[in-house]
């Protein structure tokens, strides 16, 4: 079906768009020759204007759904250089904010789109600013690639954010680093970057980040569901605190929440969150698992990789809160952590956990997948209802007998080793640190497997003279191992 103009369809739409855009005062060109100018209401071609008589770009008409292919001539198929397609949806997407407000979806098909150039996704600087909402939608999150291949990686982002946009929304697409060490945003805020949302998403490759956090203030509300983490990590999918283009790192420490739900964090190495200064995070539900070890051993991060790394004890006045819920890890190598915090105070509780997966492991026994450095202010943490491989490992930041009670375990179940040697406080036992409340460890575990038999106690036999016969009396009952007889 051919379109008004007699041509292909998609065509006069694709002119449209092509040939009007206008963004901070430079015109957008299509990879073609200009197109005509697109008609106004009256067809002379006119552009509409707004109530104080000035050129909005692009006619009232201009759709608010966009396609890739149909509307900025993107391939797709895995060979052909889409770059310049990009840039053109970002530019559009961008010159329809209207106070303050975006007003474009862009959508895009399945297929495999090939990005050469940093920030052709999305390129936000000052001006426009502010903008809230920009949504970019795909058809499914292996059914929708970007392949991202810039001529060098380390320092090329995808995306970036400088204090530009909030409300940026990515849903049902694959995102891959086709050059190692290259990475996917970049976000910089000093007030205006916020609510992020990643809903069915994917990342495949070897990045050096995949979201970079820097700034002073905001950069926060972020959310994943249902994505997969896949690929490898230089640094770390999420890092909060780069300190590039800020004079006091200490001040990046009002990044606050971020949620992951019923995620698959399923990586090759590298770091999957790591806050140096602070924050507020929540990972509830899903699979955590690192399948392999750093190709190179680093002075940073030696040949570990860690699901939570906060390295940072000191920080100018942060949030400092993590929870993990109802995830099942994976511990398959002693070099892999599932937390490694330094915090010196704030929360660190996890619930209904499991990292015994690869209990039966002959290192696993042996491996400390949980470090802290603790002090007189914490942190406070906490295991609830947990399934614990291997030891837990403490260090003090102050003299031992200035430190309460800062770890806590309740009704959890350890697998390697008992209470008593479970958690290690600089080599030795935590005494007066670490407190077990009803928790099963390997000693009771195995004691409850090995039943003991217990004869039965002969029945006393009494006489009744109207009945003529014995009846039996019943023994007591003899409690449970474990259990307290009852009183009275």
């Amino acid at each position: 079906m051919a379109d008004r103009d007699g041509g292909a369809p998609g065509a006069s739409r694709r002119n449209l768009l092509r040939g009007g855009a206008v963004l901070a005062g430079a015109t957008v060109l299509s990879n073609s020759a200009p197109a005509a100018a697109a008609p106004g209401p009256d067809g002379t071609g006119r552009k509409v204007l707004n109530h104080a008589g000035q050129d909005r770009g692009f006619p009232f008409w201009t759709p608010s759904v966009v396609n890739m292919v149909a509307d900025f001539g993107a391939r797709g198929d895995g060979v052909t250089d889409d770059t310049r397609a990009f840039e053109l949806a970002y530019r559009y997407a961008a010159s329809r904010v209207r106070d303050g407000i975006g007003r474009t979806v862009i959508d895009i098909p399945a297929g495999k789109f090939l990005v050469k150039r940093p920030h052709a996704l999305l390129n936000g600087t000052a001006p426009p600013r502010p903008a809230n909402g920009l949504r970019f939608r795909g058809a499914g999150k292996r059914m929708t690639q970007i392949v991202f291949q810039p001529e060098t990686g380390p320092g090329s982002y995808l995306c970036r954010n400088e204090d530009v946009w909030a409300n940026v929304m990515f849903e049902h697409m694959q995102f891959r680093s086709a050059t190692p060490g290259a990475s996917f945003f970049y976000s910089y805020s000093t007030g205006l970057a916020q609510d992020y949302r990643f809903s069915e998403c994917e990342w495949m490759g070897e990045w050096e980040y995949g979201v970079a956090l820097d700034g002073v203030d905001t950069n926060s509300e972020m959310r994943w569901d249902a994505c997969r983490v896949g690929g490898s990590y230089r640094k770390a999918f999420l890092y909060s605190g780069l300190s590039k283009r800020t004079p006091d790192p200490q001040r990046q420490d009002q990044f606050l929440n971020y949620w992951f739900n019923d995620m698959k964090v399923e990586y090759e190495w590298g770091n999957f969150l790591e806050f140096p200064y602070g924050g507020s995070i929540t990972c509830r539900g899903g699979s955590y698992l690192i399948t392999g070890r750093r190709p190179v051993d680093t002075p940073e991060y030696g040949r570990s990789s860690t699901f939570f790394r906060f390295p940072q004890g000191q920080h100018h006045d942060s949030v400092q809160r993590f929870h993990a819920a109802d995830i099942r890890f994976e511990v398959r190598d002693p070099e892999v952590l599932v937390i490694d915090c330094s915090w010196k105070g704030g929360t660190v509780r996890f619930s209904d956990c499991d990292d015994t997966a690869q209990a039966f492991k002959d290192f696993s026994g042996e491996v400390r997948p949980h470090r802290y450095a603790i002090g007189a202010r914490g942190p406070l943490i906490r295991y609830d209802s947990c399934q614990l491989v291997g030891r837990h490992e403490y260090r003090t930041s102050a003299p031992t007998e200035s430190i309460p009670k800062v770890a806590r375990y309740d009704m959890c179940l350890i697998r390697s080793h008992t209470a008593v040697d479970f958690a290690v406080l600089d080599n030795a036992i935590p005494e007066g640190v670490v407190t077990f409340v009803d928790c099963i460890d390997e000693l009771n575990s195995a004691a409850a497997q090995v039943p003991t038999p217990t004869p039965a106690p002969a029945p006393s036999q009494t006489s009744d003279p109207a009945a003529g016969a014995s009846t039996a009396i019943p023994a007591p009952a003899v409690p449970a191992p474990g259990l307290t007889a009852p009183v009275g």
